[in-house]
């Protein structure tokens, strides 16, 4: 290994550059100059040497700082010479064939980074090298300039910590903005983070903002909101420029809760900085919030109005687009505001600005959700009348408006008139056709069209099966609700609506053994679970049939999973507990079984946060899982039963639907203190000392699970988060378990792999412990069993040496220096 000095020359040394480095130099600063000279109005770039130069600031200002100012100066100028920056976003048009409603509202959403132009911010002055009466010092500072950038993290560190002696902040300024100014800005990041650390620092709030600035153009929203923080920390107010910069790295990255994040910068830009954002910002902001389907974007209706609001207060135009989308948000509304409908429609007129398809659809939404037919029908002409034809949607909502008010016979003739102008039906088309003929109690129409949408060959089917098994349970007809739970079986994945359906069925036919053989399958069967409902209805029949001690077990396991049971049926459990117990039994205090442990060891290293408050007394799980991944599909699922007692009311479903939100977190709890202090201490991610003890198969595959992505090529990596010394007690015990692996990080990250045959001896060891469903599509030849992370394993190659027990020069231990 090439042994890397960390100390500069002496001063009395000539400082020597090998041909071949002051070639790479010279190439790496033309580079630079040729690709990045749009950004930045700077001096020439090249290297500092011994000889002094004149160093300019970000925007220069090539001035000696006076006696009563600091290294680096914040002046009120605006800097008219910041990057136009330009991004593209795809808006997320709804899929009729997925199921969801809706169409593309047809947004070309612009860059509202074309404005930073006219934003202000702070000057950045910084000392010429000349202007250093030491020759020595200036000597050091150009060695620190020529080798920091070119070195890791860990490197990195070394070599400033050896200059502690000398290095004083005005020196660490002067290298960090040289490292800015040759756009090795990861590089002059580092060199902050060393710099708070020292007993020496002051908060310099043009550094941190120019460091802030570049760090967010470079879309590291993270390093850039970490400055962001600091600087309000320091109780100061950052620069418009970067609450907007910071703002467009969030929309950027494709991670998910960054749309959360950009709101609440956006909200805190204006109510905390007094700034008004420029009209693409708004715009831009707007239009992501309804990127996504209906009933994903509908939850940011109250954020959408206020950016709605801020335009309208800063005499900014309103676009039609902005009108049309705020409609549109308002109609999928579970409670619709229609006299706010009506009147962004009038302002829309008062503008002079045509209602298009997508408000009319809009409109037409809502009169499907009121039974509004007469408005409805005016609508609908004013569709036909409009260019490109009526929208596949418009049906579904006109079918909806007229079983609204019973005339299900009216819906059914505007489904065959939909097959008859497009060939065929749309699958919400059949899901509405289907429901409302199960509300109209025809049952053989109900049946006969659900066999025509099983023969299209288009999915998913299992919202007309659960509608078609309803209404068969409110009719009494058990025998035909059983052919066709079983027909559902063969054609669809398990679903628990269905099977709490069939159990509650089975109880009122009094077939009490097959119920309670259903109940345990659900039990034993990760993928269906049983929830509150599940519950009530076994507990219902053993009660009625005086099956008290199998009644006294399912109340016990009510109680430590947190069900509430039916007023109903707790008169009743009074009288049986009290002839076998002194007191009802209250709810059991909370704790963790083994199993929940385990999975809990698995779910931290692959990612889980855990939250403390300010003393560390009681802490908080926090899950947050990938929407379009398959795996974190059925996880979140698995572990919102599985932690169903610990979770926040907040988090718990309401009613018995199958609508689990992809992010929820349990109560603050002392319990958690131990999981708190062996994998978050301070609020940071950190590697147990003991995880040899605690890594058996089943926490590997939770893991897998929840932090874990299969490769095309059948590879499998594992993400982890911690320092170098932790991964290699993690990497020690995979070994000893017979699993060889390799390390590569990227970022603050680690990955671990496991390549070739190992990953098939990894696999071997927790497919026990591995989700069904999971297992299903892990096991597909052409398959790949993964959360959705092209980006964070985006350009992993493990070719290169990257073992941990090998280069251990490759990491750095994040948590201890920058």
């Amino acid at each position: 290994m090439l042994a890397i000095s960390t100390h500069p020359p002496s001063p009395t040394q000539t400082l020597i550059v090998s041909p071949m480095r002051a070639s790479l130099s010279l190439l790496r600063s033309l580079s630079y100059s040729l690709h990045h000279h749009h950004h930045l109005h700077l001096l020439p770039h090249s290297i500092p040497t011994t000889k002094p130069h004149r160093f300019s600031s970000l925007p220069l200002s090539c001035s000696s700082s006076s006696s009563h100012s600091t290294f680096v100066e914040h002046s009120a100028s605006r800097d008219s010479s910041s990057e136009e920056e330009r991004w593209e976003y795809f808006n997320s048009s709804e899929k009729a064939s997925g199921g969801s409603e809706g169409g593309s509202l047809g947004f070309d959403v612009g860059a509202a980074g074309s404005e930073m132009r006219h934003l202000g911010a702070p000057s950045l002055e910084v000392k010429e090298l000349e202007e250093l009466p030491e020759q020595w010092r200036r000597s050091k500072l150009a060695w620190l300039c020529k080798e920091l950038p070119v070195h890791k993290a860990g490197t990195l560190v070394r070599i400033l910590n050896a200059q502690r002696k000398w290095l004083r902040q005005e020196d660490a300024t002067y290298v960090a903005v040289h490292c800015m100014r040759i756009r090795e800005n990861e590089a002059g990041f580092r060199v902050y983070k060393w710099m708070m650390q020292q007993h020496w620092y002051r908060f310099d709030f043009a550094l941190a903002t120019k460091l802030a600035d570049f760090m967010g153009k470079e879309r590291k929203f993270a390093k850039c909101r970490e400055i962001f923080d600091d600087i309000i920390n320091q109780g100061r107010v950052p620069s418009e420029t970067t609450f907007h910069i910071l703002i467009v790295a969030y929309l950027s990255a494709p991670v998910q809760g960054c749309l959360d994040e950009a709101c609440g910068i956006y909200n805190r830009m204006i109510q905390l900085g007094g700034y008004q954002p420029r009209l693409n910002l708004h715009n831009s902001l707007f239009r992501i919030l309804i990127s996504k389907p209906g009933g994903s974007s509908k939850h940011y209706l109250k954020q959408a109005e206020f950016i709605f609001h801020n335009l309208v207060t800063s005499g900014l135009e309103v676009q039609k687009d902005i009108y049309a989308g705020l409609i549109w948000l308002h109609s999928y509304q579970d409670t619709v505001d229609i006299e706010r409908i009506m009147s962004l429609r009038e302002e829309m007129r008062r503008a002079g600005i045509e209602e298009g398809k997508e408000v009319l659809l809009s409109v037409l939404r809502v009169c499907s959700k009121e039974g509004d037919v007469e408005e409805a029908e005016r609508i609908w002409l004013k569709l036909l009348d409009s260019d490109g034809g009526i929208p596949t949607q418009a049906f579904v909502y006109k079918m909806e408006a007229y079983a609204k008010i019973g005339e299900f016979m009216k819906s059914l003739d505007i489904f065959r008139e939909m097959q008859k102008l497009f060939g065929s039906a749309t699958v919400p088309a059949y899901h509405k056709i289907i429901e409302v003929l199960c509300k109209a109690e025809n049952m053989e129409l109900a049946e006969s069209f659900l066999d025509e949408f099983v023969k299209s060959g288009m999915k998913p089917l299992m919202p007309s099966y659960i509608d078609l098994t309803n209404s068969y349970l409110n009719l009494g007809m058990h025998d035909r609700l059983h052919l066709v739970f079983s027909e559902c079986l063969e054609r669809c994945r398990p679903n628990r609506t269905i099977y709490n359906i069939y159990l509650e069925s089975l109880m009122k036919a009094g077939n009490l053994d097959k119920a309670e053989e259903v109940f345990n399958q659900m039990r034993n069967d990760e993928t269906i679970g049983v929830n509150t409902r599940s519950c009530n209805i076994i507990l219902s029949g053993y009660l009625s049939s005086g099956e008290f001690v199998k009644a006294e077990k399912i109340y016990d396991l009510m109680c430590r999973k947190k069900y509430d049971i039916e007023p109903p049926l707790m008169e009743k459990l009074d009288y049986v507990l009290s002839l076998t117990r002194k007191q009802v039994k209250k709810p059991v205090s909370l704790k963790l079984n083994k199993e929940q442990r385990e999975n809990l060891v698995g779910l931290l290293l692959g990612g889980l946060c855990i939250e403390s408050d300010e003393d560390r007394m009681n802490h908080m799980l926090r899950f947050e899982f990938i929407e379009n991944s398959g795996m974190h599909s059925v996880l979140r699922k698995h572990l919102y039963d599985q932690y169903h007692e610990w979770l926040h009311p907040s988090s718990k479903l309401s009613d018995d639907g199958d609508n689990i939100p992809y992010r929820y977190s349990t109560i603050s709890h002392s319990y958690f203190g131990f999981y708190a202090d062996q994998f978050w201490p301070r609020g940071q991610p950190m590697i147990p000392k003991l995880i040899h003890r605690w890594l058996s198969p089943r926490a590997l595959a939770y893991w897998f699970m929840y932090g874990g992505h299969r490769t095309s090529s059948g590879d499998i990596l594992l993400k982890l988060k911690g320092n170098l010394e932790g991964v290699e007690k993690v990497v020690k015990t995979l070994k000893a378990k017979s699993l060889d692996c390799r390390v590569k990080k990227k970022g603050r990250v680690f990955w671990i792999g496991f390549l070739g045959s190992n990953s098939t001896w990894f696999w071997k060891l927790i497919e026990p412990y591995v989700l069904n469903d999971i297992k299903e599509e892990f096991l597909k030849e052409d398959g790949e069993a993964s959360v959705d992370r092209t980006e964070e394993t985006r350009n992993i190659s493990f070719d290169s040496g990257s073992d941990s027990d090998g280069n251990a020069s490759d990491y750095s231990d994040d948590g201890s220096n920058v």
